[in-house]
Parts: structure tokens; C-alpha cells; sequence
């Protein structure tokens, strides 16, 4: 009876946070099909998670794609397949490291600011204000965010993919001297848009993860500067966690829709 409970405390609690999660997204929609969210914080978030987030996003898709194309390289050369280097970081970019690593670093930095802004305002009683002034803290706080997060992540995946492919062509053509043309051309054989589908379906889930689970921890925080930094790190370790369980089954789904084939 004491294992029980033991194992049972940690379930039930797990399925109290997963109903938590489940009413905040229905208020969310709610507020997003009947149009009452503020859209001047719409603007100041979309500048917030999307245009301040650029130099994060940019740096390193670049470097993840520079650090792809240096590990397949040292291999494929040694198979005399240098040319396929292009192709296989195109899709890489694309169908994982993408958008993985651009919700990573949206966790830690878009998440953790989300959750600590928010919970500020819960244990200083200015959302207690919100209410007295009959402005529903969801439509004022959590859907302009996650309006925000829709319409920004797909340009940041974008750019991240970019950048990522971009570096990597530099790598393979100037430091392993691979030829160019057969870089680019069989880059343009093996990626199509169901690559990019991917990319832009994994990277939309991923971002309605972050503000789900963020703007949840700032709404329950209490006990002052405490609860605060405490929901702070649980936003960002709890993000990243349901982004790298998501990408397995988005993973497994996902290329059961769209297959990846090399002709």
C-alpha cells in the first residue's frame, strides 16, 4: 500500500498539471476565435519573441549547420561522396535540427522571460488588478503571446534552416573544396516542401509548447522572488523536455506522411 502511494502521489500530480495545461489551451482558443486579446501586446510580443530573437536564432542555425557538414564530410570522404554533403544537411536543417534547435533556445529564452514576466505580475497582485478591471488575464497575457509565437516561429525556423544550409555550403565548398554546383544541385534534387512542411509543422507545435507551458508556470507562481525563479527554471526545463519527447512521435508521424527517399 506505501508503494502505492508512493508511485501514486507523482501519477496524480502529472495528471493535475496535464488538466491544468488542458484549460488554459481551451481558454486560449477561446479568446483567440472570439478576437478579445489585446493586439497592441500582440505587436510588443511579436517584437519581443521574433525580432529580438533573431541574433540567438541565426547564430546557431549557422553553426549547427557549419558543424553538420563538418561531421558528414569527415565521413563521406572517406566513401568519395563528398557532393552528397549538401543534400544530407538541406534535410537535416530541415526535417530536425531546425526546428529542434530553434525551440531549444526559444525555451531558454523566450520561455524563462515569458514565465518570469507573468509570474512577476501574479505575486505582486497586478493580475488580481487586471481582473478588478475586468480585463481576463488569458486575453490580455497568455493569447497575445500566443499569437505572437504562431506568427513568429516560422520565420525564425526559416532563417535558422537558412543560415544553417548557407553555412554549411561554405564549409563544403571553401575548407573541404567540394564543388559547388555538385553541392547545390544535389541540395536540390533530395530537399523538396515536404521537408520544409516538417520543419514548419514540428516548429509551430514546438512553439505552442514553450508559451503553453511558460505562461502556466507564471499564472500558478506564489511564495515571492521564490516562486518566481522557481517557475522560471520549470518553464525552461519543462519546454525542453516536451520538445525532444514531441520531435520522437512528430518524427515517427510525421515521415509516415511525408517519407524521405533518396532516388
Amino acid at each position: 500500500m506505501l508503494a502505492l502511494r508512493i508511485i501514486g502521489t507523482p501519477v496524480i500530480s502529472f495528471l493535475n498539471y496535464l488538466g491544468e495545461l488542458s484549460k488554459l489551451v481551451m481558454e486560449v482558443v477561446a479568446s483567440v476565435l472570439k478576437g478579445k486579446f489585446c493586439y497592441q501586446q500582440l505587436m510588443k510580443q511579436i517584437a519581443e519573441i521574433g525580432y529580438r530573437s533573431q541574433p540567438v536564432v541565426i547564430v546557431t542555425g549557422a553553426f549547427t549547420g557549419s558543424v553538420l557538414a563538418a561531421q558528414a564530410l569527415f565521413q563521406l570522404s572517406q566513401m568519395k561522396m563528398e557532393t552528397m554533403g549538401g543534400a544530407l544537411v538541406s534535410v537535416g536543417m530541415l526535417r530536425e535540427l531546425g526546428p529542434t534547435i530553434t525551440g531549444l533556445m526559444l525555451a531558454g529564452r523566450v520561455g524563462a522571460a515569458m514565465s518570469a514576466e507573468i509570474g512577476t505580475m501574479k505575486v505582486t497582485e497586478q493580475i488580481d488588478a487586471l481582473r478588478s478591471m475586468d480585463v481576463h488575464p488569458i486575453d490580455y497575457l497568455v493569447t497575445p503571446r500566443f499569437c505572437a509565437m504562431a506568427i513568429s516561429i516560422p520565420l525564425l525556423i526559416a532563417e535558422s534552416a537558412f543560415f544553417g544550409i548557407f553555412s554549411a555550403w561554405i564549409v563544403g565548398t571553401q575548407i573541404f573544396h567540394v564543388s559547388s554546383s555538385y553541392w547545390i544541385n544535389h541540395m536540390g534534387q533530395h530537399t523538396d516542401l515536404s521537408d520544409i512542411s516538417i520543419a514548419l509543422i514540428k516548429g509551430f507545435v514546438f512553439g505552442m509548447l514553450i508559451v503553453l507551458i511558460a505562461c502556466h508556470q507564471g499564472l500558478k507562481a506564489s511564495n515571492g522572488a521564490v516562486g518566481v525563479g522557481r517557475g522560471t527554471t520549470n518553464a525552461m526545463v519543462l519546454s525542453s523536455l516536451a520538445i525532444l519527447i514531441f520531435n520522437f512521435f512528430l518524427t515517427m508521424v510525421l515521415n509516415i506522411v511525408f517519407p524521405l527517399g533518396f532516388p
